[in-house]
């Protein structure tokens, strides 16, 4: 026969239930609002600096064109691009999730101005870095990584579906440096505190395994082309801020895409704001996004029907253009698209340098491609803005290098703005 209880005892029960409930319901509040205010400390320093970028006329192209011509001075972050801002968001989600952890390593594989963005805020964090990035980079960016105190692998370029493409090896070293910090821990609560052994091998001899140092505090894979912090950092914040400087007042809005993120984010926000407002891709040689946006499919014609070079041309832009649709891109709205060649972004930089004294990359000329295109396409009157995600000076050793571009019949010769059909 079961017990019968009282009610004295049921209300007992009763209260001890709730009152456990509300002394864990305030430890959870305690710690969210603790770390709260540990980020919102942060934010104070460096992480203050990124945004609010100015938004400039470029007056050389607003002239030839008759349009307003604006450019997004994202190079002007602390990092030196647009990618501060998404380094950022993805930190700072990951560390409220909990998905990385105060002095764990936050690991990624970029073509380098992300990961010179996250080896820049990593530390406000409280976090190390550590990236993969392909050996055709120019080789200052690695450079820069290194002085930023991060660790960098540089690997041969290889397809996405292969295992050591780049982004595969930093997702692998995020899991490596996981794994390691759990072998830690247990062997901590087995041994006390010596942790000179683990699984019968010295620490020194795991580190040795490891392409990095490891802190034991785990790994986070950022995952730029697919974690949706990516949009949501411009969404929320490039986005509004164009908007805003405008006045609302603009009419188009074109820019390259790598992860996608960027025009995902400003295509959408904007979009919501104005449905009028028109958003355009800008996309180089070798990328299949152009082709995405305006057949459909990510080939061309001639690949269609079996002509598929082994060995496509690639581009001397770095940081854009992409064969497969990220998770990003997938949330841009977009309008129509243009494409931009090699030789058009290689004359425009040198265009921008003479007439404006902008010093802009590889991908902020191409973006400047884009802008004049759609400028041509509207017709004078409009306002365009357009992104200058960095400056030349990660860029030296290849696009702004004379021997190099001669190498690969890249040399400028334009006196003006011939080589977009405008005099």
């Amino acid at each position: 026969m079961a017990p019968v209880r009282t009610a004295g005892t049921v209300a007992t029960l009763l209260s001890v239930a709730i009152l456990s409930y509300f002394l864990c319901k305030t430890k959870i509040t305690q710690q969210t609002s603790s770390q709260k205010k540990k980020l919102q400390r942060r934010r104070n320093g460096l992480i203050a600096a990124i945004g609010n970028t100015p938004l400039i006329r470029i007056n050389s192209l607003s002239d030839a064109t008759g349009c307003e011509i604006l450019g997004k001075a994202e190079f002007l972050n602390p990092g030196g691009s647009v990618k501060d801002r998404v380094a950022v968001k993805i930190i700072e989600e990951a560390l409220e999730s909990g998905a990385l952890a105060e002095g764990g390593v936050v690991t990624e594989g970029s073509a380098g101005s992300t990961a010179i963005s996250l080896a820049t805020v990593a530390p406000a964090y409280g976090c190390r870095c550590h990236v993969v990035i392909p050996d055709d980079a120019a080789l200052e960016k690695s450079q820069i990584l290194e002085a930023l105190g991060a660790a960098v692998e540089r690997v041969r370029p290889v397809s996405i579906t292969h295992r050591d493409h780049f982004v595969n090896i930093a997702r692998r070293r995020a899991l490596e440096a996981s794994e390691l910090a759990s072998i830690c821990r247990k062997e901590n609560q087995i041994n006390g505190n010596d942790s000179s052994q683990i699984n019968g091998h010295s620490i020194s001899e795991e580190k040795q395994n490891m392409k990095f140092s490891p802190d034991y505090k785990g790994g986070f894979f950022a995952d730029q082309f697919e974690n949706l912090a990516n949009f949501r950092s411009h969404y929320e914040g490039t986005g509004p801020e164009i908007w805003e400087q405008t006045g609302g007042k603009l009419d188009a809005f074109i820019a390259a895409a790598g992860t996608g993120g960027t025009i995902a984010g400003v295509s959408q926000f904007l979009k919501e704001k104005n449905s009028n407002v028109r958003c355009f891709l800008i996309d180089p040689p070798g990328s299949g996004l152009f082709n995405k946006v305006t057949r459909g499919v990510m080939y061309t014609r001639e690949e269609a029907e079996g002509r598929r070079l082994k060995n496509p041309f690639d581009t001397i832009t770095e940081g854009i253009g992409i064969n497969r649709i990220t998770e990003n891109f997938k949330l841009a709205k977009l309008d129509g698209a243009f494409r931009g060649t090699d030789m058009e972004t290689v004359e425009m930089s040198r265009y921008l340098l003479k007439n404006d004294g902008l010093f802009v990359g590889s991908s902020s000329a191409m973006n400047c491609v884009g802008a004049v295109r759609v400028a041509k396409a509207l017709g004078p009157g409009h306002t365009i803005v357009t992104i200058l995600c960095d400056s030349g000076m990660r860029h030296l050793s290849k696009f702004y290098n004379a021997q190099y571009l001669s190498e690969h019949g890249l040399t400028p010769s334009a006196t003006g703005l011939e080589f977009l059909g405008l005099s």
